[in-house]
């Protein structure tokens, strides 16, 4: 099921990106580290990506079209399963519990969650064979893909996670040639709830203090009234000052110091970036996440069936919504939430997702030129 002959098709703009981005990523997770107790980390950084290549070649190797027609529902099952088991038997940190032990490796189900989601979207999309999706029963299948995990997971607690699932589930839908209509409809319910949201605040914060968790309430009041309550917007606070105090090139990294930065080394490694190397580093970072997404949207565009412009999509979605929300929230744009920055951030389970669908995009752009493997 493997072609070897198939490595030299494999795409080395997306490959050079992606080790600059990791490049960038190692360097800021030692800035951030260097004078903690985490000192040294870094090497871990470089420890997985050589590790975690193996997988990314091995599925860049393997016909796309066999994982989402053959082992899509079974990935699908595997994982739901694990996210199951971790609300009963996870490891809890900082009030939240997302990860299982298997082998020593603390893994994050809902990581990998991502790129399954993906594989089953991709396989109940193509049988619509880009038909325009017009009723509930073509739609709900493809959402429920989604919100099963989603679920479970804001069950962890973890929000940013689950929401990533939506801007995978948009992206897919709308690749997918779902009705205008019904975009336009989810563009106005999801406006109205956060309408809703921002009106309980300043109107019922009783009421929506019963509904959503503690935490979360505070990160909608740092975001909508930072004055309001200093402690609480500290974290947002000190990453706009840290990133403000770099300029253009740079500072000497003073407020990586003493926890200024709460983990500066893997949600809030913007602000490491921003600080140590200024406008220019953010920059060239920025430009860095626009040269792959570019080639990424390049290698959905030459594929010659849907299910490849579908799976292309959907690892887009993924890696597009959380270097928005991410930059977003540590500069004052969106509310701060637990959100990782692909490739930059520190994480054993984000970095293997990120390069298992990565992988999956090679295997697109590698196979293009092949018959489908549900057409032999």
């Amino acid at each position: 099921m493997l072609d070897f002959k198939k490595f030299k098709k494999i795409d080395g703009i997306t490959f050079i990106l992606l080790l600059a981005l990791v490049a960038v990523g190692t360097i800021a997770v030692y800035d951030a580290t260097q004078h903690s107790d985490l000192r040294g980390i870094y090497w871990n950084q470089i420890i997985m990506f050589l590790t975690f290549c193996i997988p990314m070649f091995l599925i860049a190797l393997l016909d796309y079209h066999v994982l989402i027609s053959r082992l899509a529902y079974i990935l699908y099952g595997i994982v739901i399963i694990l996210l199951v088991m971790v609300l009963f038997m996870g490891s809890t940190l900082n009030g939240a519990t997302r990860w299982i032990s298997i082998g020593g490796f603390q893994l994050q189900p809902s990581e990998m969650m991502k790129v399954v989601t993906i594989l089953l979207g991709v396989h109940l999309l193509k049988k619509h064979q880009g038909k325009e999706l017009r009723s509930f029963r073509d739609i709900a299948p493809i959402m429920a893909v989604f919100f099963v995990p989603l679920l479970l997971i804001l069950k962890q607690p973890d929000l940013g996670t689950g929401l990533v699932f939506i801007g995978i589930m948009l992206g897919m839908l709308w690749i997918g040639n779902i009705r205008a209509s019904y975009m336009v409809i989810g563009f106005v319910g999801c406006s109205l709830l956060v309408l809703t949201i921002f009106g309980l605040y300043f109107y019922n914060e009783e009421l929506l203090a019963k509904i959503i968790h503690p935490h979360q309430l505070a990160r909608i009041q740092s975001f909508l009234d930072p004055t309001s309550d200093p402690d609480k917007s500290w974290h947002v606070d000190n990453a706009i000052l840290a990133i403000g105090s770099g300029q253009l090139s740079g500072s000497d990294g003073k407020y990586l110091e003493g926890g200024f930065i709460p983990y500066a080394y893997s949600d809030s490694i913007f602000v490491v970036i921003g600080h140590r190397y200024g406008f220019i580093g953010s920059s060239v970072l920025i430009l860095l996440f626009f040269l792959l997404i570019w080639r990424l949207v390049g290698i959905a565009r030459d594929s010659r069936d849907l299910a490849g412009t579908y799976l292309v999509v959907g690892v887009l979605g993924m890696f597009i919504f959380q270097i928005f929300v991410n930059i977003g929230m540590h500069i004052g744009l969106l509310p701060l939430t637990g959100i990782s920055l692909p490739f930059i951030s520190y994480g054993g389970s984000s970095m293997l997702t990120n390069l298992i669908a990565i992988g999956l995009a090679l295997s697109v752009h590698a196979y293009k030129n092949d018959i489908p493997y549900d057409d032999l």
